[in-house]
């Protein structure tokens, strides 16, 4: 993602709104180990220039690939996915247009992989498993390929029915990703399950509403995405694993409200132990960033984010701090400080002593 930094920094508003759409299309490649050419790279520094449209760029690219005659030997043949794949999700997150329905779904699958797979925009019509390394080399259970359709269809008319009043943003959120993970597990295409999601999810979600969200946590942790997907639809009884949302709500939680919820791949894998001793567990290189010093007590094995962290911090220096004051300190909105708290509390690691008004915060002693 290096490769578009300087378009960061200079800060022209159309040039930063094309880099977010090119990082998050080339960061989705890496949920299927792919990486985008640097012909690729290049091409997009057009488009950001303004020199070409999205349009232009996938011609180049597949006018590209077709004088690759005599590849050499070491090429990858997937770069040519990649760098096809990357352009196609580019265009469409660039469009303002959407329809919520299964055939839209199918659409997007269509449109990012015509010609790459011959079943594009296809249901499938055979029984998957996959070998999970986040589940230590075991499958989840996919739809049956005869229930496909009408499993799809179902879940897409819940959610049309699904009324959203009155909920705050964490059970908005909560809500999202149970029917994300239930799109997600029907996996309907044989490829291109994750990538094709993870579009619609983006476009369904400014459909909801949130039209700044930060796309650039599909470019910097779309693995993480893909494993959480995977969390939420696993289960083991005999080992005591069960399935999760916590993983995939932690990533929108960074997605929709703005947190720093730390991503790590291996706090997913099913064999993971948290021990005093265990690397990061606190974020632990990240200690300094996150303004924690490396003694603090009564946390370890404790996990909280970055606002977490500071919050506590604010409420050690003034106990009787409001929540628009600590929205105010922290640069976020008074819904993410209340979803903050709330967790806090369930943690047990605060408490509210007096009434809302007159009270004060408690940092409990573990």
């Amino acid at each position: 993602m290096k490769d578009f930094e300087e378009y960061i920094i200079q800060g022209e508003p159309d040039k930063k709104e094309k880099v977010v759409i090119w990082q998050t299309a080339i960061g989705l490649q890496q949920v299927d180990g792919l990486k985008p050419s640097e012909y690729l790279i290049q091409t997009a520094k057009q488009n950001i220039e303004g020199d070409i449209t999205f349009e232009e760029v996938k011609n180049l690219i597949d006018a590209y690939y077709k004088t690759q005659i005599n590849k050499p030997a070491d090429t990858d043949d997937r770069t040519e996915e990649a760098d096809k794949v990357s352009a196609r999700i580019a265009e469409i997150l660039s469009e303002k247009t959407f329809s919520f329905s299964p055939v839209a779904y199918l659409n997007i699958h269509r449109r990012l992989f015509s010609g790459i797979y011959k079943f594009a925009g296809k249901i499938r019509d055979y029984n998957i498993t996959k070998a999970e390394w986040v589940l230590d080399g075991e499958t989840i259970i996919y739809a049956d390929y005869d229930n496909i359709r009408a499993t799809l269809e179902y879940d897409f008319e819940q959610e049309k029915k699904f009324d959203y009043k009155g909920l705050n943003t964490q059970q908005i959120i909560e809500h999202i990703a149970r029917f994300i993970a239930y799109l997600w597990q029907i996996h309907i295409f044989g490829e291109g399950n994750t990538r094709t999601t993870a579009v619609f999810l983006i476009q369904y979600l400014r459909k909801l509403g949130f039209e700044n969200i930060n796309n650039n946590l599909f470019a910097q942790h779309s693995w993480y995405f893909r494993n959480a997907l995977v969390r939420a639809n696993y289960k083991n009884l005999k080992n005591n694993i069960y399935a999760t949302n916590q993983y995939l709500e932690r990533f929108l939680e960074n997605l929709l409200l703005g947190e720093n919820n730390i991503l790590k791949n291996r706090e997913l894998h099913i064999n993971f132990v948290a021990t005093e001793n265990t690397p990061n567990l606190l974020g632990a290189n990240d200690t300094e960033k996150l303004g924690v010093k490396q003694n603090t007590p009564n946390l370890l094995g404790v996990k909280l984010n970055k606002n977490q962290f500071k919050m506590l911090e604010l409420i050690e220096k003034n106990s009787k701090i409001t929540i628009v004051e600590i929205a105010r300190n922290l640069s976020i909105s008074e819904t993410a400080v209340e979803n903050n708290i709330k967790k806090l509390k369930e943690k047990s690691i605060i408490s509210r002593v007096g009434s809302d008004k007159t009270g004060n915060w408690k940092i409990n002693e573990q």
